[in-house]
């Protein structure tokens, strides 16, 4: 049964605006892809070079001094078992791809968070885009990255992005604004600027937050690596896609212990960094 309304002609708006976007903006588009192609193969050509014991070594090293000895001595069982089940390679291009979307989120979202919190106008206008991108699918994301960026881990790293970056805006903002007012005006009487104020007290004292933002966004671009291998994106999430697609149950749970295994490696790490903070500013 028809509506009163004739249908919103959504569909054919969007088709026509991607379209617009890619016929205009594709020198863009394939500078972004080559940047981001760069990058990642770097990061697993890099760590690739190092053999995959010292690795383990070296992070677990690294757990310790952040964290504790026991978190120390689960990254290196962990990453163990990663190597003994044969998906080390798989790991590296996983952990670049996130680490990847992760630092753009990192370096896009936390100055939009601090202008946002200091800007009620800017508040206003990005919140709502912020609802939009955390309650649209993620499999959405996927159709406009492959037009823009083809397939591969580019259209992977985008989509993640997108997923991944509103915790870490959303969390600045409220780190910021938390700040108790009676600190601020202190700062204020004392004749502080508003850089001045914004860099010696209210980011420090926001940091624990902040940190909790990027523990989120990490957590949510790991999520995505299964939805990213839809578009050729490699690594651990394509051997679980190919798992499912070819109903190999017992390969499919070791790639996602796999995935889990580094889900919680980064998030214990991410942490303890934004405990440490908590403790400095304390």
């Amino acid at each position: 049964m028809d509506g009163l309304l004739p249908k919103l002609p959504i569909a054919d708006w969007i088709d026509v605006l991607v379209s617009w976007l890619t016929d205009t903006f594709e020198p863009v588009f394939d500078s972004i892809t080559e940047g981001l192609e760069l990058l990642v193969e770097g990061m697993v050509t890099g760590v690739s070079f190092i053999p995959s014991y010292i690795f383990m070594i070296l992070l677990a090293l690294l757990a310790w001094k952040i964290a504790n000895r026991n978190i120390a001595i689960f990254t290196f069982i962990g990453l163990l078992v990663i190597d003994n089940l044969g998906y080390w390679e798989n790991m590296i291009e996983t952990l670049a791809l996130v680490l990847t979307s992760v630092v753009i989120s990192i370096v896009i979202g936390i100055p939009l968070g601090i202008w946002a919190s200091q800007n009620r106008t800017v508040k206003q206008i990005v919140t709502p885009i912020l609802d939009f991108m955390q309650t649209m699918p993620a499999f959405v994301y996927l159709i406009p990255a492959i037009f823009f960026f083809n397939i591969g881990v580019v259209p992977g790293v985008v989509s993640s992005v997108i997923f991944a970056m509103p915790p870490t805006i959303r969390l600045t903002i409220l780190g910021v604004q938390q700040v108790p007012s009676d600190i601020i005006e202190a700062t204020e009487s004392f004749g502080s600027t508003t850089w001045q104020r914004l860099t010696k007290v209210q980011l420090p004292l926001a940091m624990p937050t902040i940190m909790a933002g990027i523990n989120q966004s990490i957590m949510l671009a790991l999520s995505m690596v299964v939805i990213a291998s839809m578009v050729g994106a490699p690594g651990l999430g394509a051997d679980v896609y190919r798992a499912v697609t070819q109903i190999q149950i017992g390969q499919g749970f070791e790639a996602g212990l796999a995935i889990v295994i580094i889900a919680i490696i980064l998030d214990r790490l991410t942490q303890k960094v934004g405990n440490k903070n908590h403790r400095g500013v304390n």
